[in-house]
């Protein structure tokens, strides 16, 4: 795969659906005066785009734009109607996604490859890439090996390259029930700190065998942050009062 660092992006219109309406996206609307990171995958809903690829990027999109980045854009090889019920799918409200679906773009970054050995035909290669301006100033390729490599081309990679030093957001889950006041209290904390979290609620998300699985307890709430079980709603203001939660 060429490394087109320094070089200009291809000049393309994207086919895009927009409120149920085509809408044609140029190359200039894009990236013209901007600051543009870009990951590009084979292709909607599969394994590694769904479960890492894109999950992570929105997550650190708000980060990546706190250090100039103006927008993250998600590409792949599919229509405009995949592309955005894939969007929609993985609640991914901080990346556009933005659909090649004639692989114009792809092929003129010298990434489009064939993937008939899967069924898939032409498709993007994995990578990413950050454009100022029309220019391509960084590419992370992933390496031309069998399969689907993803080593090189995730967002904590773009991330460390732009801002080395740069805070990551937590990674925090809150097992609740409903209408439980220790629930709501620790829930308070949480956004005070400014710590973004994903609640699961019993008898809903789980069971009281899952909770007791993973904490050795079924009172609630209980909260993990960054794979560390942290305990109930005490224990977090405890947290909260240390470095730790900085």
């Amino acid at each position: 795969m060429e490394n087109r660092e320094g070089q200009n992006v291809p000049q393309v219109t994207f086919r895009t659906r927009q409120n149920h309406q085509w809408v044609d996206v140029t190359t200039d609307e894009i990236f013209k005066d901007k600051t543009v990171v870009v990951f590009s995958l084979p292709g909607a809903f599969t394994p590694t785009c769904s479960s890492t690829h894109v999950p992570r990027y929105n997550q650190l999109t708000p980060t990546l734009k706190e250090h100039g980045v103006d927008e993250v854009i998600c590409m792949s090889v599919n229509d405009a109607f995949v592309m955005n019920e894939w969007k929609k799918g993985q609640n991914a409200d901080n990346v556009t996604f933005i659909p090649d679906g004639n692989g114009d773009f792809s092929e003129g970054m010298g990434m489009l490859v064939d993937k008939d050995d899967l069924g898939f035909g032409k498709r993007s290669w994995r990578y990413s890439m950050l454009v100022k301006n029309g220019v391509v100033e960084k590419m992370f390729i992933e390496p031309n090996v069998p399969g689907d490599p993803f080593e090189v081309s995730d967002a904590d990679t773009m991330l460390e390259y732009i801002a080395p030093n740069a805070k990551k957001p937590h990674d925090v889950t809150i097992f609740t029930r409903p209408d439980c006041e220790f629930c709501i209290r620790a829930k308070g904390m949480l956004t005070d700190a400014g710590l973004k979290y994903e609640e699961l609620v019993l008898n809903r998300d789980y069971t009281e065998a899952t909770l007791r699985a993973v904490a050795g307890i079924s009172s609630v709430p209980q909260i993990f942050i960054d794979g560390d079980y942290i305990g109930g709603s005490e224990s977090l203001a405890e947290y909260l009062n240390t470095d730790a939660a900085a």
